[in-house]
């Protein structure tokens, strides 16, 4: 099978050519085989020591595509902009190849040298991406009206499934919700440190300031998430207890069964749904929305289980009134101690298309996977 170049063709910001950047695809990503063998890669390091790379040098930069997409997440808080974002910086780095010196500095550190500073320009002039609960109180009334603010751009989850990303607490989305409070610079600071391990000299270099400058950003930035809300608090999707939970919600759901899902709840359980602004706190004020959800959608519910941010999430669908199901939305849950802590639930269609689900369930057609 032949293995896709760069995966840049096509990009809305350019294409690179298909004989110079090569690697394997990233998971889930479709290809469709020719027959011809796959494309020989060699490594970005040279013959001597301190040689730079010369245009007809095969670069290979694939590798990093999945690790950069999670550190441009983290910084911008939307999969999708991440993913123009690493576009953006393999074609840079691609057009900038001959002036690399692996003398000074890693393929890798020079590769996040180019997203940081490609994040830190797309986040120019730009507010935080919150979460409802990052934007005021609880509401008290369940059967509020469900309007939409589509004018805020809201933080999105990071479907796991689609790259080859370690799962890690630092992707989950109580954590980047904590990090949006976080200046660009100090977001930068604080990933690049404290997450990617770099040390403080290369990130002085990556972002053109002093080691004092790093050290003293990434002090504030701790203390910063420090006085965050939810800022703790990390369960493992495999976690036998986690898994138990989860199942136990979805047959719960499934059978619209209120008082069941109300048992699987913490006393102070939060559930928002962005983009609509709504949230509750509480596992009363929780059921009585779900059960205005059945209400309003009828039961027979279908769930999938999958991951994201690191996080146990369930996709649900809605019952059609001709039979089957359409997809509704898409749940992440934080559970800790044995009970549902936090549910996240998003509808808005673009953030389910990036989790590469069936829209629809056929009629006598649908098989959980676990």
């Amino acid at each position: 099978m032949t293995r896709r170049c760069s995966s840049l063709t096509g990009s809305r910001r350019g294409a690179v050519p298909r004989s110079g950047l090569c690697g394997s695809r990233p998971v889930g990503a479709r290809t469709e085989g020719t027959g011809l063998p796959p494309p020989v890669c060699r490594s970005l390091v040279p013959d001597r020591p301190r040689a730079r790379v010369r245009h007809d040098d095969r670069v290979e930069f694939e590798p990093y595509r999945g690790e950069l997409l999670a550190f441009c997440y983290r910084m911008l808080g939307s999969f999708h902009e991440a993913e123009d974002l690493v576009q953006e910086t393999l074609l840079r780095a691609w057009k900038a190849r001959d002036r690399h010196d692996p003398a000074r500095a890693s393929v890798r550190t020079w590769l996040y040298r180019i997203a940081t500073n490609a994040c830190l320009t797309a986040l120019e002039g730009r507010g935080r991406r919150p979460l409802p609960s990052g934007l005021g109180t609880p509401s008290d009334d369940p059967e509020a009206p469900l309007t939409p603010a589509l004018d805020i751009p809201w933080l999105g989850p990071f479907p796991d499934a689609r790259f080859d990303v370690e799962v890690r607490a630092d992707v989950r989305l109580a954590w980047v919700a904590a990090t949006q409070l976080l200046p660009a610079r100090q977001r930068a600071v604080l990933v690049l440190r404290e997450v990617l391990e770099f040390s403080a000299a290369e990130v002085a270099g990556q972002l053109g300031t002093t080691v004092s400058a790093v050290n003293s950003a990434l002090q504030r930035a701790r203390a910063t998430l420090a006085g965050a809300r939810d800022a703790d608090g990390f369960c493992e999707p495999g976690d036998p207890e986690v898994r138990a939970v989860i199942q136990k919600y979805v047959r719960a759901f499934e059978a619209a069964d209120v008082p069941a899902l109300m048992r699987l709840l913490a006393d102070d359980a939060v559930l928002e749904m962005p983009p609509v602004p709504l949230w509750y706190r509480g596992s009363r004020a929780y059921g009585l929305f779900i059960d205005r959800v059945f209400r309003m959608r009828g039961p027979g519910w279908r769930m999938r289980e999958l991951t994201a941010n690191g996080e146990p999430a369930l996709a649900a669908y809605a019952p059609e009134p001709g039979g089957g199901h359409r997809l509704h939305s898409l749940q992440v849950f934080t559970v800790i101690g044995g009970r549902v802590t936090h549910n996240v639930v998003f509808t808005d269609p673009r953030v389910l298309d990036a989790f590469d689900l069936p829209h629809e369930l056929p009629v006598d057609g649908f098989r959980r996977e676990r």
